[in-house]
C-alpha cells in the first residue's frame, strides 16, 4: 500500500487531511484510532460497514477469544484480539432516498483532522447529492479519557440549500468478525455470539455478545438524541433487529439553512469490570446519567491536558517531525494509560488498534517503558504485575520444558501460555511455513530487564520486594538449568534459541530449529543472573531469607548462578567482532544489490527468498537489529563490564566497526530496527543518527513497510523514537540511584524540553546546542543530586540551574 501523500504537515498538533481518497482509509484509519487504555476504535467513518477500504474495528483491551481452524489438513488454535460490536453507525438518508455514501456524492469540500491536543477526530464534508442537494456536515467523535466506559459522537448537519424530509439511522452492529489481516483469512473470525438487542425507551437500546471461548460478555447501551437549535426533538425512534445488527431509526422535517445536532453517546461495560453488579445493568444506569456531548468533550479534553502537560516532548523548528512526535506519544498513552494501571493487561506489540500479531505481547516493553517510568510509572507498575500474574503459568512451561524456574512466552495473550503461532502464511507465496519464533527466550531476559529498571527509576522497594524479585530470581534459575557446561572450553553454552533477528532461525540443512551462543541472549543472561544476585544487597537480610526459603535457593545455586555469569561463551568472528550466534562468520554474503534490482522494496527478504524456494539461513542477512541490541541496552561502560566479567577481551572501540558491520546485513524487516539503528549512531554518528531518526518517524505515518499499518500501529517503534529523543540524544539515565546528563544533539536538533519525575518531583529538561536548564518544579522533600557532565550539582524544590555545553 503507497503511503497517505495528503498528510497536511503544518500544524503540530494535528494529523489532517484534506482530500478524500479511498484507497487511503485502511491507514487513515489505524493511525486515528482513539482509544482511552480501556478500549480503541479505528477512525472508520460512521456511515461505512466493513467492505472495500473500510473496517471500523473495536478492541477491548486484553479482550481475548480462542478458536480452532483448519489449516492444510492440521487443526490450529489460535487466540485473537477481538473485533467487538462496532458503536460507530451512523448515517441518513435525505426524503426517501438511498443511504448516504460518500463515494456516491460529489464532494465540494472534505477536511479530515486527528486533533492530538484534544484526542478529537473531526470530519467536515460539504457535498452535493444526485439530486443536486448542497448539505454541510460536521462530525466530531470521541473515546473518553475522562471515564474509560464512554464514547460519543456528535454530528452538526445543515441542509445548504434544500428542505424536507431527513430519516437518521443509529446502529450497533454485532454481526462483525476478525477479518482485518488478509493473511489470517484463512482462520475462524467469528469470535462473537450474540445474546439480545431491546429498545430502551426513547433513543436509546441495548446490545449483549460474548465471547465464544473466553465468555467474555460486552454490553453496548446506546442513547441518540437530536436537536433543532438548542431545543431537544421529540419525536421517537423505529427500533429494529436484522440478525444481529440493532438499529433505531428518527425520521424529521429539516429546514434549509438550520443546522440539526445528532449525538451519539455510548456506555461499554463487559463483565470482567471492577465496581458492578452486572454489564447490562452498569450500562443502563451510565446512560441514563449520560451528559451532553460537549459536557463529555469538556471532561475529556480536561483529562487530556492534565496527561500533555506532562507528556509532551517539544522540539524547535521541525513541525513536521514534532506532529508525529505528538502522534507517537498519543497512541502510546491510549494503549496505556491512567486508567491501565488497574487493569490486568499488557502492553501489545500492536496497541490495541487493530488485529495484527493477535494482539498479543512480546518484548515491545523493552521500548515502551522507559517513556512511562518517567512520566506514568503507575502504568508500568500495572503492566508488570500483569506479567507476574502469570508467573506460575511460565512456571509450568520451564517445567514441561525440562527446565527450572519460569519461561515466559515469546508471545502472550489472556493467561500467559505460549501463544506463538505453529504457522504461518506467506502472502507472497500462498504458502503456510512452520514458525520456530517461540524459541526466542530472550524475552525472559527483557522481563527482568524491564523489572530492574523500573526499580532503577522508580525506586519502588515495595512492587521489587513482592513482585519483581521473584520473577528476576525466578528467569535467573531459568537461564541457569537451560545452559549446558563445554568442558572442553571450560564455559557454559546456549543452544537451540533463537536471537532478536527472526530471519535466523536454524542452521542450513539442519533438522531441527534453533542456534547456538546467540550472543545477545548469551550476554543477556549473564545479566539477569549478575542482577539477580544483586538483589540481595537491595533488599536486605529479612526479606532476602524470605525469599530464598519460598523459592528454595540454596547457597550452591547462586554459586552456580556466578560461575555461569563468569564463564558464559560468546563466540568472535575471524575479524575480532562479537558472532551474532555460532557459526554466522562461515555464511555467504548475501547479494543485496542483486535483488534490489529485481524487488526494489527487499524489507521483507524472508517473504522473497521462500517464494524462491531458498531462506535467509544461508545468508549474512537479517531483518532487524540483534548484536546491537546491547548497545542499545546497555552503554558503553556497562558492555564492557559485562563482556570482560566473562573473561573475554573486549575493546570498547570495536562497539563502531560492529555496528557498521551488521547495519550493512540488515534488510530493515522490522520497524524496530531503523530506531535502533539510529540509537546506537547517536554518540558516534550524529548526522546519519538524525536521518535515520526522521525515517523512523515515518515508519506508520507513512506505512513505509508497504501495507502492515493499517492492520495496527507498531508501538514499540513509535515509543523507541520518543524515548531516542528523551534518553539517546540527551544521555539520560539514571545510574547508581543518580539522575546523569550528558547530550549530545545532532546539530539539526536546536532545542527540545521534557518534564520527567525524578525522586517523586517533575523537573523540566531544557537542551540546546550551548547549554542545558534544569528546573525544579515546586514540591517538598530533601535536596536532590543530578550529574550533568560528570560533575554532580544538588537541587532543592524550584531550583533553576543552567548549564553550558
Amino acid at each position: 500500500m503507497k503511503h497517505d501523500e495528503n498528510v497536511n504537515d503544518m500544524n503540530e498538533w494535528k494529523l489532517s487531511y484534506d482530500r478524500w481518497i479511498p484507497e487511503s482509509q485502511p491507514l487513515r484509519e489505524a493511525l486515528c484510532t482513539l482509544g482511552n487504555g480501556f478500549f480503541c476504535t479505528r477512525g472508520a467513518a460512521e456511515e461505512t460497514r466493513e467492505g472495500g477500504p473500510h473496517y471500523p474495528g473495536t478492541y477491548l483491551a486484553g479482550g481475548y477469544d480462542r478458536l480452532v481452524s483448519e489449516v492444510a489438513g492440521r487443526a490450529i488454535e489460535n487466540e485473537d484480539l477481538v473485533n467487538w460490536p462496532n458503536w460507530l453507525c451512523l448515517n441518513f438518508r435525505c426524503e426517501d432516498g438511498p443511504w448516504f455514501r460518500l463515494e456516491e456524492a460529489e464532494i465540494l469540500e472534505f477536511r479530515q483532522e486527528l486533533d492530538l491536543r484534544q484526542g478529537i477526530l473531526e470530519r467536515r464534508v460539504r457535498f452535493l447529492d444526485t439530486e443536486k442537494r448542497e448539505t454541510d456536515w460536521i462530525s466530531r467523535r470521541l473515546v473518553s479519557m475522562e471515564d474509560p466506559h464512554v464514547c460519543g459522537i456528535q454530528w452538526i448537519f445543515t441542509p445548504v440549500n434544500w428542505s424536507g424530509k431527513i430519516t437518521f439511522h443509529s446502529a450497533l452492529d454485532a454481526s462483525v468478525r476478525n477479518d482485518g489481516v488478509a493473511r489470517y483469512r484463512a482462520l475462524r473470525g467469528d469470535h462473537l455470539e450474540f445474546l439480545k438487542a431491546e429498545p430502551e425507551g426513547s433513543g436509546a437500546f441495548c446490545l449483549s455478545v460474548c465471547s465464544r471461548q473466553s465468555h467474555v460478555v460486552m454490553v453496548q447501551a446506546a442513547l441518540t438524541r437530536l436537536f433543532l437549535g438548542d431545543t431537544q426533538w421529540e419525536g421517537r425512534g423505529r427500533f429494529s433487529l436484522q440478525g444481529a445488527y440493532a438499529a433505531q431509526d428518527f425520521e424529521l422535517e429539516c429546514k434549509k439553512a438550520q443546522p440539526i445536532t445528532l449525538e451519539k453517546s455510548v456506555a461499554l461495560y463487559t463483565s470482567r469490570d471492577w465496581g458492578i453488579s452486572e454489564p447490562t445493568q452498569a450500562a443502563k444506569k451510565k446512560l441514563e446519567r449520560m451528559p451532553r456531548f460537549e459536557r463529555l468533550f469538556s471532561e475529556h479534553v480536561r483529562a487530556w491536558e492534565r496527561i500533555w502537560k506532562h507528556c509532551d516532548i517539544r522540539l524547535s523548528d521541525h513541525p513536521a517531525a514534532q506532529r508525529t512526535l505528538r502522534l507517537h506519544v498519543f497512541h502510546l498513552l491510549q494503549s496505556a494509560s491512567p486508567h491501565t494501571q488497574d487493569l490486568d493487561v499488557g502492553i501489545p506489540a500492536r496497541g490495541w488498534h487493530g488485529e495484527a500479531y493477535r494482539g498479543h505481547i512480546f518484548w515491545d516493553e523493552l521500548f515502551i517503558f522507559p517513556y512511562l517510568n518517567l512520566r506514568l510509572p503507575e502504568i508500568t507498575r500495572g503492566l508488570l504485575k500483569y506479567r507476574f500474574r502469570r508467573l506460575n503459568e511460565a512456571r509450568s512451561a520451564a517445567r514441561a520444558a525440562g527446565y527450572c524456574g519460569a519461561m515466559f512466552p515469546w508471545q502472550s495473550g489472556s493467561d500467559g501460555r505460549e501463544e506463538s503461532q505453529s504457522y504461518h502464511l506467506n502472502p507472497r507465496s500462498g504458502r503456510w511455513i512452520p514458525d520456530p519464533t517461540h524459541l526466542q527466550r530472550h524475552v525472559n531476559a527483557a522481563i527482568a530487564y524491564n523489572v530492574f529498571h523500573y526499580y532503577q527509576t522508580t525506586h519502588d522497594l515495595e512492587f521489587l520486594t513482592f513482585y519483581g524479585a521473584e520473577m528476576i530470581l525466578e528467569i535467573a534459575r531459568f537461564w541457569s538449568s537451560l545452559v549446558t557446561f563445554d568442558a572442553s572450553i571450560g564455559r557454559y553454552e546456549i543452544r537451540g534459541v533463537m536471537g532478536p533477528d527472526e530471519y535466523h532461525t536454524t542452521y542450513p540443512g539442519a533438522r531441527e530449529p534453533g542456534l547456538n551462543n546467540n550472543a545477545y541472549t548469551n550476554i543477556m543472561a549473564a545479566w539477569v543472573l549478575k542482577t539477580a544476585l544483586r538483589l540481595f544487597s537491595i533488599l536486605g537480610p529479612e526479606k532476602s531469607a524470605e525469599l530464598k526459603e519460598r523459592l528454595d535457593i540454596s547457597e550452591e545455586e547462586l554459586l552456580r548462578w556466578e560461575d555461569i555469569a563468569q564463564k558464559m561463551k560468546l563466540v568472535f568472528m575471524e575479524n575480532g567482532l562479537l558472532a551474532q550466534f555460532e557459526g554466522y562468520g562461515a555464511l555467504p554474503e548475501f547479494p543485496w544489490e542483486e535483488y534490489r534490482k529485481k524487488y526494489g522494496d527487499i524489507q521483507r527478504l524472508d517473504r522473497i527468498l521462500e517464494a524462491e524456494g531458498k531462506s535467509p539461513n544461508a545468508f549474512k542477512a537479517g531483518k532487524q537489529a540483534d548484536v546491537q541490541m546491547l548497545f542499545f541496552l546497555f552503554s558503553s561502560e556497562e558492555l564492557t563490564d559485562l563482556i570482560r566479567g566473562m573473561g573475554y577481551e573486549f575493546d570498547p572501540q570495536d562497539i563502531p566497526k560492529t555496528i557498521d558491520y551488521y547495519q550493512q546485513r540488515i534488510s530493515h524487516g522490522s520497524t524496530l530496527s531503523r530506531m535502533v539503528e539510529s540509537w546506537v549512531l547517536a554518540r558516534s554518528d550524529r548526522p546519519a543518527s538524525w536521518r535515520i531518526f526522521q525515517e523512523a518517524l515515518k515508519s506508520d505515518v507513512e506505512d513505509i513497510q508497504g501495507g502492515t499499518t493499517h492492520e495496527g500501529i507498531h508501538l514499540g517503534a513509535m515509543a523507541g523514537t520518543v524515548d531516542l529523543l528523551q534518553r539517546a540524544y540527551t544521555g539520560l539515565e539514571l545510574r547508581e540511584d543518580i539522575l546523569r546528563l550528558n547530550p549530545c544533539l545532532p546539530m539539526d536538533l536546536t532545542e527540545m524540553n521534557f518534564r520527567i519525575r525524578y525522586r517523586g518531583r517533575w523537573v523540566e529538561l531544557v537542551f540546546s546546542q550551548t547549554e542545558i536548564r534544569v528546573r525544579f518544579l515546586s514540591g517538598t522533600g530533601e535536596k536532590a543530586p543530578i550529574c550533568v557532565q560528570d560533575r554532580l550539582h544538588w537541587f532543592e524544590p524550584g531550583d533553576e540551574k543552567i548549564f553550558k555545553v
